[in-house]
């Protein structure tokens, strides 16, 4: 009876045990935060392609823009069509028609009336990512695109440096704002001054130097995770082919370090906090 007793007892813990080798094995999901479906020149896959790519790599949310916004709106066409699944889609508007638009659409008035028209479609949770820098963002055309977005509750996504930043919150200071790739190279204690100034201002860490080194996060940023828990996003940044062609890659570079972090820490990053900005109305 005790040696039924104890195999019992090793039977369940090897049950146990292979559970949890089971689940630490499954990936974590991901809400990618920076994702560029283009259509211009030419989409570089289907819709039913870009699905796929999501799922393989356990991607359960995008904030989908595009250049011009005709492949978010092909997304949203899915999504509307039951084609999309259980993906959460969060388009936002992209103030760009080609790519030239990079350049000056800050200064263009066309581009305002773009956004404006693009909004009645009723699903737009923001308008980026857009690129400005420096004094840049001081313009007319950019204050009246920041006022647009508090008026209408949306994010602005901004591939910016901080002084730019700055002067967005400046223009009005309830702006929600996803900063894309968080200053890139800016030092850590930057970042984390400008998360401790604004606290409607979220980091996206696509292309961002300097958080590992050899394979590991470094002291300094493990210590900006846990302090800034909420605010801090993940992104793909397929705004070329290659992003695409490398985006099993990407994800794989984040869920390395994230393994690094608290349990309940890495689950914001990577995911949680995007689906508590972006939860339905």
């Amino acid at each position: 009876m005790r040696i039924l007793r104890l195999s019992a007892v090793a039977f369940a813990a090897l049950v146990a045990a292979n559970a949890s080798c089971s689940a630490a094995e499954d990936p974590i999901a991901i809400f990618d935060t920076h994702m560029h479906y283009n259509w211009e020149p030419k989409p570089y896959y289907t819709v039913d392609e870009v699905i796929g790519v999501f799922k393989k790599n356990n991607v359960t949310g995008i904030l989908s823009t595009s250049r011009p916004n005709t492949g978010t709106v092909a997304l949203m066409d899915a999504k509307a069509n039951g084609k999309t699944g259980d993906l959460f889609i969060v388009p936002f508007i992209r103030p760009y028609r080609i790519r030239a638009d990079i350049q000056t659409w800050f200064t263009d008035p066309t581009i305002f009336d773009l956004i404006q028209e693009e909004y009645k479609r009723g699903y737009y949770r923001g308008i980026g990512e857009f690129h400005i820098s420096g004094k840049a963002a001081g313009g007319a055309w950019v204050k009246k695109t920041v006022d647009f977005a508090v008026e209408h509750d949306l994010y602005l996504h901004a591939h910016s440096d901080d002084e730019a930043v700055e002067i967005l919150f400046s223009h009005n200071p309830k702006a929600k704002i996803i900063w894309a790739h968080t200053g890139f190279g800016l030092s850590h204690e930057r970042v984390a001054e400008m998360l401790t100034k604004y606290p409607m201002l979220w980091g996206e860490m696509s292309y961002r130097s300097g958080i590992t080194s050899g394979g590991r996060l470094t002291p300094e940023w493990r210590a900006l995770f846990t302090k800034f828990p909420n605010r801090f996003l993940l992104g793909s940044d397929t705004w070329i082919p290659d992003r695409w062609a490398s985006y099993g890659e990407i994800m794989s570079e984040y869920r390395g370090w994230l393994a690094q972090l608290p349990p309940e820490v890495a689950a914001k990053i990577a995911n949680g906090n995007a689906k508590r900005l972006f939860a339905e109305k």
